[in-house]
């Protein structure tokens, strides 16, 4: 692909999150949505490798069901209500399809089929935009709309969501397909406190996109897609692998690191709203969540290769780290002694 093409898609990609975001008029963030649909889709087919183009595919479909599905609810409300803004919904018939839509186009359980498949079948830098920035403007619309969505339904599919996260990333060995269904668990917490504290889903979120970026970032500094390849790149860069191994577990929320501050402070705000059941639930099933972290993390540090087997070991980069991925990697694991700091600026 040519710069001048990734130029244009990456442009387009910022101009169709900038006008959702923007937007108060349902029809102006469903133009932002499919912009940014249009252009993520070459970024996908780009390797032009039949699972490549299977995963476009597959992400063209999905996204395509849940935009209709966006606009229905959107056209149902203005037919029911006359009201065309986004925080105006207050059909329950158009809130309940509008939850659906947004569970589709984040990948929220039951609607996250299509996320690992599509992850699978993208680079790595591709896999990171579908983690992270292709996120924003749905999280965007479900913040603008959350006082409006049934708080029993979005609990649900959060629970649901942390456990299918955890459950079926047990036995992956695939890099990309394990941060596919831990986004699919990170999800789930930040809609289960979406109702009660939109701020909180916002900090959990943030923070759920540094630690993912510095992942995805040092996985394909050490071109890393399988757990087999992954045990075998602690000759290659050993400061940067010790990184990951620390942002890993921060990702699985494990104190004293970073990942830590987004969990404690939901199951704290749950446990305000007497809802202390549905927080040690969902406490429980990240437990899933961390024997995969931990495997990945055992992989990344202490795991040797078999010395019965005749592999080649993958000696030293000559150049060194990227300054971004230090940045980030050290920001996802020592920013919870500023928790305070943080707290009073949400």
């Amino acid at each position: 692909m040519t710069p001048q093409a990734k130029l244009i898609f990456t442009i387009s990609l910022i101009l169709g999150t900038t006008i959702t975001i923007s937007s108060n008029h349902w029809v102006m963030a469903w133009t932002g949505l499919e912009i940014n649909t249009l252009a993520i889709l070459p970024l996908i087919s780009k390797s032009h490798h039949p699972r490549a183009i299977e995963a476009a595919t597959k992400y063209f479909l999905t996204q395509a069901a849940a935009s209709t599905l966006i606009l229905f609810s959107s056209m149902t409300n203005a037919w029911y209500t006359g009201q065309w803004d986004i925080t105006q919904m207050t059909h329950p018939l158009s809130c309940l399809i509008l939850t659906s839509a947004i569970a589709m186009k984040l990948g929220l359980a039951p609607f996250h089929f299509w996320f690992p498949e599509v992850l699978q079948g993208s680079p790595l830098t591709t896999g990171l935009l579908l983690s992270t920035v292709m996120k924003f403007p749905p999280i965007t619309l479900l913040l603008m709309t959350s006082h409006s969505l049934n708080p029993t339904l979005l609990t649900i599919m959060a629970i649901l969501s942390a456990a299918l996260g955890g459950w079926m990333g047990l036995n992956q060995t695939q890099t990309r397909k394990i941060l596919a269904f831990s986004s699919i668990s990170h999800l789930g917490w930040m809609t289960i406190v979406i109702s009660y504290s939109p701020k909180l889903t916002l900090l959990n979120f943030y923070i759920y996109i540094l630690m993912t970026t510095a992942i995805f970032l040092a996985l394909n500094t050490n071109k890393v897609l399988k757990l087999s390849t992954l045990m075998t790149t602690w000759t290659k860069n050993p400061p940067l692998n010790m990184m990951l191994f620390l942002t890993l577990l921060s990702l699985a929320g494990l104190p004293p690191l970073t990942g830590f501050l987004p969990k404690w402070l939901i199951i704290q705000e749950l446990t305000k709203q007497s809802m202390a059941p549905a927080a040690m639930m969902i406490s429980m099933l990240s437990l899933l969540g961390l024997f995969f972290y931990l495997r990945l993390a055992y992989c990344a540090t202490i795991t040797l290769p078999p010395h019965t087997t005749n592999h080649m070991k993958q000696w030293r980069n000559s150049k060194p780290t990227n300054t971004s991925i230090a940045v980030l990697t050290v920001t996802s694991t020592m920013l919870l002694p500023i928790s305070p700091l943080i707290l009073t600026t949400i």
